[in-house]
């Protein structure tokens, strides 16, 4: 059922539409892409499989299970440019996102479309879907450009796209995790929606698990539920124990509660989660995670001191 998202989300897309939001979303598809033992190229299906490159597959793996970004950059750029599947583009494009490389993104974006509208026939599923991806790839440039007001038309037509494709296959797993993602970031940042509805939607129909974990412990961070995104980031640690992302993740929400709770022991904790992820920082982007990563590890720092110093008096 199409959605007026455009009067319904008024003057709220930005959340939507930060770095850390939309990469999450533009490489949520290729999470997957290597942890089913069914097809190597397709992980989603096991009937009418679709096939991506061995650089695409090997470039999914630097990327979510190591967290080694360079390494996935080398992949992508190694890989076949007459590809066509639009995965590969997507993917470029959310990687140009990182390094805050507009030019490039543009032109992977319209490579997406591009690729997405010549399979329409073929496959007109994933044309859909990712004529759907495609247009929030947009959305995430208009928004560095022009603001939130010009990226929440495309926010419509990423939610129009999806439509299409469920109209043709409502059960497809590909467009049910895309999709799910997508509805527990907008569920998390915007009012009047049920996150708690998301997160279930999330953990019944997607797959795998270790990627619906992560999902999940976003999701409980942004609420502030800190033991119940705990719980979710031990579970996606247990699954890809040597990606840092997700010890900076376990960090984040160990300040969050060591903050609320005045709790040194926990902010203590979060430190260490934070001086792990710090091992690996040269495999991380350096604007959407470098960054961020050490200037939280110093606040908690603060924290910490200002807390000892507090019980000394």
């Amino acid at each position: 059922m199409t959605f007026n998202y455009f009067s319904f989300f008024g003057k709220h897309p930005s959340p939507i539409f930060s770095p850390n939001r939309v990469f999450s979303f533009l490489t949520i598809f290729s999470l997957i892409s290597f942890s089913s033992p069914c097809f190597a190229g397709d992980p989603f299906r096991n009937t009418n499989p679709r096939n991506i490159t061995s650089q695409t597959e090997s470039a999914f793996k630097a990327l979510f299970e190591e967290g080694n970004y360079p390494q996935a950059k080398e992949y992508l750029t190694q890989d076949n440019n007459s590809s066509n599947d639009p995965m590969l583009p997507a993917l470029r494009a959310a990687v140009a996102y990182t390094e805050k490389d507009f030019s490039t993104m543009e032109t992977q974006t319209l490579q997406t479309i591009k690729i997405a509208k010549a399979i329409a026939k073929e496959d007109p599923l994933r044309s859909n879907l990712y004529l759907a991806v495609g247009n929030f790839l947009e959305g995430a440039n208009e928004y560095q450009k022009k603001g939130a007001l010009a990226a929440l038309t495309k926010l419509q037509l990423v939610f129009d796209y999806f439509d299409k494709a469920e109209k043709i296959d409502k059960n497809d797993p590909e467009l049910n995790l895309i999709k799910g993602y997508l509805n527990l970031m907008l569920a998390v940042n915007l009012p009047f929606s049920s996150p708690q509805q998301a997160i279930d939607n999330l953990q019944t129909y997607a797959s795998p698990q270790y990627l619906v974990n992560r999902g999940i412990a976003l999701a409980y961070r942004d609420l502030k539920d800190y033991d119940l995104a705990l719980t979710f980031v031990n579970k996606a640690i247990e699954s890809t124990p040597l990606n840092p992302e997700l010890y900076y993740l376990k960090g984040q929400i160990l300040r969050g509660k060591g903050q609320k709770e005045n709790s040194l022991p926990l902010l203590q904790e979060a430190v260490k989660n934070f001086d792990i992820a710090l091992t690996k920082i040269n495999q991380l982007p350096q604007e959407a995670v470098q960054k961020p990563l050490q200037r939280e590890k110093r606040k908690t720092l603060e924290k910490i001191s200002e807390l000892g110093t507090s019980s000394s008096n």
